[in-house]
Formats: C-alpha cells, sequence, structure tokens
C-alpha cells in the first residue's frame, strides 16, 4: 500500500436548512442519518462536545452506518476549557468511559478542541497530553489537537504533538492560526472557508487543489503550500489516513463539498 486512506465528511448531519437542500423531501429525521452516511465516509460528531452521550446512542449510530463509515468524535469541552490543563484527568476518563467506543471499527479520531484564549503553556500542555491514553476498552485511539491561539504555531509545540503521536488539526480558516505540520500516523484537516453561495461550499478550483493536498498526505508528504510552526522538521514519509471536514462557513452546501471532494480523491 503507497498511501492512505482519504475521507471527508462534514459536521454533524442534523442540520434544518439541509432538509431539501441535502437530504430529500419528507426524508424522517431518524433516517438522516442513514442517508447521510451513505453520501460521506465520514461524519464528525459536535454535540459530543456539549453533552455526554450514553454507549447506547454511540452503539445506535454504529448500527445505522454502512460497515466502512467512521465516526470523528468531539470530546467534552470540560476536558479542554480549564485553567490548568494537567488537571483534566477525572474530565478525560469520564469522557473516554462514557461510551465513544461503543462505536467500534467505526469510532474515528477524537478531537480535543481548545479556546480561542487558551495560550501553549509547554509544561502544562505536555501534562494534559500525558492523560490521553493509547487505548480504550481494547480500541486504538487517535488523538487530535485543535488549538486555536497563535502561541501554538512553534517548534516546541510541533515537537510535543510528534513526541504523543498526536495530529494538530489544520484549520483552514478566517480567523484562527494556520499550521499543517504533520504530527502523526494520520492527518486532520478542518475546512472552514467555504461560502453557502457556492454549490459545493468551496469551488471547484479550490476542491481541486485540496484534493491534490490530501492525495499528498495520505501518501506521507507534506504540501509545500500551507503554512508550517515548523519548517525545518520534517514528519516521517509513510501512508497516512485522512479526514477532511468542510464545516462551519459554508455549512449550508458542506455535504455537497465532500460528496465533490471525494469524486476528486476517488472512493476507493
Amino acid at each position: 500500500m503507497t498511501s492512505g486512506t482519504i475521507r471527508a465528511g462534514m459536521g454533524g448531519w442534523t442540520f434544518e436548512p439541509w432538509e431539501g437542500t441535502f437530504y430529500p423531501e419528507k426524508l424522517p429525521k431518524k433516517k438522516q442519518l442513514e442517508f447521510a452516511s451513505r453520501q460521506v465516509p465520514t461524519i464528525e460528531v459536535n454535540g459530543t462536545y456539549y453533552s455526554t452521550f450514553k454507549p447506547s446512542v454511540y452503539e445506535g449510530w454504529a448500527r445505522e452506518t454502512p460497515d466502512d463509515f467512521v465516526f470523528s468524535v468531539k470530546a467534552i469541552r470540560y476536558s479542554t476549557n480549564r485553567r490548568v490543563l494537567a488537571e483534566a484527568g477525572e474530565s478525560v476518563t469520564r469522557f473516554l468511559e462514557s461510551g465513544p467506543a461503543a462505536l467500534g471499527e467505526k469510532l474515528g479520531p477524537i478531537v480535543w478542541q481548545f479556546a480561542p484564549t487558551k495560550k501553549f503553556d509547554p509544561e502544562d500542555f505536555e501534562a494534559f497530553l500525558k492523560l490521553l491514553p493509547e487505548k480504550q476498552d481494547g480500541f486504538p485511539l487517535r488523538h487530535v489537537l485543535e488549538v486555536r491561539h497563535g502561541t501554538f504555531a512553534v517548534p516546541e509545540f510541533v515537537a510535543l504533538a510528534r513526541k504523543y503521536r498526536a495530529a494538530i488539526c489544520y484549520a483552514h480558516h478566517h480567523d484562527y492560526p494556520e499550521f499543517a505540520d504533520v504530527t502523526a500516523d494520520f492527518v486532520y484537516a478542518r475546512l472552514q472557508k467555504g461560502e453557502d453561495s457556492v454549490p459545493t461550499a468551496y469551488t471547484p478550483k479550490h476542491l481541486d487543489r485540496w484534493a491534490e493536498r490530501a492525495k499528498e498526505w495520505a501518501a506521507g508528504g507534506q504540501p509545500d503550500d500551507l503554512p508550517l510552526a515548523d519548517p525545518d522538521s520534517k514528519p516521517e514519509k509513510k501512508p497516512r489516513d485522512v479526514f477532511v471536514y468542510i464545516i462551519h462557513e459554508g455549512k449550508l452546501r458542506a455535504p455537497q463539498g465532500a460528496m465533490a471532494f471525494m469524486e476528486r480523491v476517488g472512493k476507493a
């Protein structure tokens, strides 16, 4: 195998403006996940950032989706929205034991999202990384660090993420810092500069380029046209799975954008 698997999707599946624009007219809400998961190969679950779900809910999601479908799950906010990250152990454990592993083989990356005001404190952040286990209920975990403050755009943060094999979320965003350093055995990107007025959220030209970047990531490379926090440090060249989500801005057309993206990279 010379390339990892590329998956593109959107955030969630419950969004009223998608009714009639993405979902067929009169499709029951209880059928929306079943339908959405057959149009895209992955979805990022954002509701878990705000609320705790029972294992039975995760099990239900797994039953409704195809065998090769993968969810990424955003960790509960109480674990990351705190002054001292080293004290997050109880929240991290409670979230991981609440049921994500019930997704089984459909459990993809877990996203740890930090507030835009959270600054990089190397010692405290490493203490947080030490709290993230490699497995939960026998299933391997893949951790994503979504940081939103410019102080993280330094080589020290890249080195820490790489040390603990956590992926730095690449955010294509109007306000948050952008750096695309590859630090794990997979890549995670959130494309957040779409527009509702564009039928595929991002224009065909932009989707073409993002698909090329995804292929480069999957083959083990690092695109040379994206900003890096540590341009002098190169990741090991090896195949990597790639997760791309069209999300936030351009949300109305995010599903169509993800489908158009998958057409460009191939669904195999």
